[in-house]
């Protein structure tokens, strides 16, 4: 394989820091999103600039509005998640499978976005409030396997689903266990299954004293008033369980693993693909990516108001030597469908 070459492509982030396709690049329609969904109403407060907001600092109002959100823009009415569970700011989650739709499109005909379920997508870390999957079944009809360690983060998972069938997406979304902790990529997919991409957030700390130490920077960012100021939209979420927030080794212990275990399986996905939460990780991220020998290196940011991240993406072979054909899960993979026809 060739010597991995890093690209770091311009922004097509609007002028809000989203992608143009992001449904929600403008200020937040408070008088829609209160018809979608009523009990917000009681976290609405007036903006001293922009009209209306919500304290971002409070967890029920950041949670009552991303359920207003995904009420509104995508017909998810019955979000409900586990206490403690991590809120997910939908706006940011919609970023960046719109950003992983401009990488396929880049393998497509039409140089188009593509749509429909033939694109499949493994999510590493689907966490209780699936959100990638649904957002990515909803926006584009991909297919998703979202895979997760914890029996009760998939449990959580799979009601979502299944609350929402009626938006189109049980049959494109199934859920599989990780029983290895340690493990990121090995024991999800069956030997000869492939996707077009993989998606991560990964976790971000290596403690528990460090996550609840983050926990406290965030709020009291919050409390000086910085994430206000960022057109009404929450800079930051809330909330998280133990395996959501932290891991052996933290993020950059965690991507390596990532990345070793993608070079291990090279042909698994067409890209590999991870949010990367500090611009300092990436030289040691690339170093590691250049030691297996990817073939091309990705670095895409993303901004939602105040807070910047990036993606990571990487690929092993170029489109012309991809694999074409994507055979379903064999029988004996382990998985946890949300219906007998997810696959």
């Amino acid at each position: 394989m060739p010597a991995s070459t890093t690209t770091r492509p311009r922004s097509v982030a609007t002028a809000s820091g989203l992608h143009p396709r992001n449904r929600h690049r403008g200020r937040y329609d408070f008088p829609a999103l209160l018809r979608a969904h009523p009990p917000l109403a009681r976290f609405v407060a007036p903006h001293p600039v922009e009209g209306e907001t919500v304290n971002f600092a409070d967890p029920a109002a950041v949670l009552a509005l991303n359920r207003a959100l995904l009420a509104h823009h995508y017909g998810f009415d019955r979000f409900e998640l586990p206490a403690g569970a991590l809120c997910p700011p939908v706006p940011g989650r919609a970023d960046y499978l719109h950003h992983l739709a401009d990488l396929l499109a880049e393998s497509a005909p039409d140089r188009r976005p593509p749509h429909g379920p033939s694109i499949r997508v493994l999510d590493i870390g689907v966490g209780a409030n699936c959100i990638y999957p649904l957002l990515g079944a909803r926006e584009y009809g991909w297919r998703f396997v979202g895979a997760d360690i914890s029996p009760a983060s998939l449990a959580s998972a799979r009601r979502l689903v299944e609350a929402h069938a009626h938006a189109g997406v049980a049959d494109l979304i199934a859920l599989r266990r990780q029983p290895d902790p340690r493990a990121v990529f090995a024991r999800i997919a069956a030997p000869d299954e492939t996707f077009d991409a993989s998606l991560c957030n990964p976790p971000f700390h290596a403690s528990p004293a460090e996550a609840a130490a983050g926990t406290t920077r965030k709020l009291r960012n919050l409390a000086a008033g910085r994430s206000h100021r960022t057109r009404g939209q929450p800079a930051l979420n809330f909330g998280g369980q133990a395996h959501e927030l932290w891991c052996e080794g933290g993020e950059t212990g965690f991507l390596r693993r990532m990345i070793a275990e993608s070079a291990a399986r090279p042909k698994l996905c067409r890209w590999f693909t991870t949010l990367v939460s500090k611009s300092a990780r990436i030289p040691e991220l690339e170093r590691a990516l250049a030691n297996v020998r990817a073939a091309e290196v990705r670095v895409i940011p993303m901004r939602h108001g105040e807070k910047r991240t990036r993606i990571l993406a990487w690929r092993f072979s170029t489109p012309d030597t991809s694999a074409k054909s994507r055979p379903a899960p064999s029988p004996a993979t382990p998985a946890i469908s949300t219906s007998p026809r997810a696959r």
